[in-house]
């Protein structure tokens, strides 16, 4: 095992895995929001409540 100096950070391999479980969950996130957000209608201008639901 290799001593370091006082003033050595070394975050290793937890550090590593912090960050990748980071970014998984911001991936799975990102994705489910893209999800979410395709499945909003955004009325057209001029469009009535009753001709949306005619379509």
């Amino acid at each position: 095992m290799t001593v370091l100096a006082a003033g050595d950070v070394s975050p290793g391999l937890l550090g590593f895995t912090v960050i990748a479980l980071i970014g998984v969950a911001l991936y799975l996130l990102v994705k489910s929001m893209n999800k979410q957000m395709s499945k909003i209608t955004v009325p057209r201008e001029g469009e009535t409540d009753d001709e949306r639901k005619a379509d």
